[in-house]
């Protein structure tokens, strides 16, 4: 096998003809030929992304890793994949392809390949770089453009922050990282509640730190507030240290809810945590008043909407992209939805399926970026499929 270093300390070898393995300071990358590793881009939990050429293209590879160690890890993967495929929205990353396995029962490594972004928001956020109101503007627009097309499909995203909206120089932005999504259809979890979300803190919606089993499409109206918050001050808006702590801040911020939307959370009963907390109501805490001193009027009416404590109440991606705030640039015949997506594609919720089963729903899945006779397969079954 020849090896080949380049400049940036990523070795190459040769597989055989059809495959090289690439080493990313100790992440390896076994890919086809037809795919050249130019240089890192970042790592996380569940996975290593690097930059790489691809039929004269300059793209993005996601290594998926772990994917197979747990099935909560490979059904997790199995949805965020078909995910993907479904949405198509220019706010939306795109999913180019994915890699074909060189073995169909033994693999456990997924390589995801996707456009290519300059940053993240999280990133601009913490810059020097100078943001004027119509930045803020122009990106909190692209987000909700992108969440709007995603509600409209039936996702939720569960997981907005600064990091998961990657941006180019031109300010265009794209939602990414669909990882901890889910699709909203109450069919699906007769059995059991949506429990594994396990979203960042400092961007959850207060009904999911009460622990709230069912929940809306309000959980990302209520993450997409915190963002603008920070866009607004550039500084962390909740940075909770826990649960409680998430909760603290909340409540220090835009005040107490009324008694009736506590005990909703709570079955009936106000926590002794409330009772001890002597906060001013209705968004005029000193915190929200200091913080938010010098902002526009009609963002910060947004932005109370957004942070509303009750999900019943808060403004959705429809009413808010219509609001004042985006007087130029809302157009209604330039924000497309879509139709919600079918139970067929997500079937697989209601079963507990081992891990070899999800493997083998994965690979399905890949062979429709790659295969004729799996693409025909998928129409035939989705034709066939019972409807609800």
């Amino acid at each position: 096998m020849e090896e080949k270093k380049s400049e940036s300390k990523i070795t190459k070898t040769k597989i055989n003809d059809e495959y090289n393995k690439f080493d990313v300071f100790g992440s390896i990358f076994t890919l086809p030929n037809k795919y050249e590793v130019l240089k890192p881009l970042g790592s996380g939990a569940y996975g290593c992304v690097v930059q790489a050429e691809y039929k004269k293209k300059i793209v993005a590879i996601k290594k998926m890793e772990r994917t197979f160690e747990h099935a909560l890890f490979a059904k997790r993967t199995l949805r965020e994949l078909k995910i993907l495929r479904l949405l198509n929205h220019e706010n939306i990353i795109e999913l180019k392809t994915i890699v074909k396995p060189q073995k169909k029962e033994a693999f456990d490594d997924i390589y995801a390949v996707f456009e290519l972004m300059e940053t993240d928001l999280g990133t601009i956020i913490k810059s020097k770089q100078e943001l004027s109101l119509d930045h803020i503007q122009f990106f909190l627009y692209q987000i909700l453009r992108g969440m709007k097309y995603c509600h409209s499909a039936g996702i939720l995203h569960r997981d907005l922050k600064p990091k998961n909206l990657l941006v180019n120089s031109n300010c265009d932005l794209k939602i990414c990282d669909f990882g901890l999504s889910r699709a909203d259809i109450p069919s699906l979890y007769e059995t059991g509640a949506m429990t594994d979300y396990i979203s960042t803190r400092w961007y959850r919606a207060p009904e999911l730190l009460f622990g709230s089993e069912y929940y809306t499409a309000a959980v990302d109206m209520w993450s997409i507030g915190c963002i603008f918050a920070e866009l607004l001050t550039r500084t962390s808006f909740l940075p909770g240290t826990d649960t409680e702590n998430q909760l603290e801040l909340i409540i220090e911020m835009i005040g107490i809810p009324e008694k009736k939307t506590i005990e909703k959370f709570c079955g009936g009963e106000v926590p002794e945590f409330f009772s001890n907390t002597t906060s001013s109501k209705d968004y005029q805490t000193k915190e929200f008043l200091k913080r938010f001193k010098d902002v526009d009027e009609t963002a910060m009416d947004l932005l109370k909407k957004m942070l509303t404590f009750d999900p019943g109440e808060r403004i959705s991606v429809e009413n808010a992209i219509k609001h004042d705030f985006f007087h130029d640039l809302h157009c209604e015949e330039d924000e497309p939805t879509t139709t919600p997506v079918d139970t067929f594609e997500f079937d697989f919720e209601k079963y507990d399926l081992t891990i070899d089963e999800i493997r083998k729903e994965i690979y399905e899945e890949i062979a429709l970026y790659h295969s004729t006779k799996a693409q025909k397969t998928y129409l035939k079954n989705r034709k066939e499929y019972p409807e609800d």
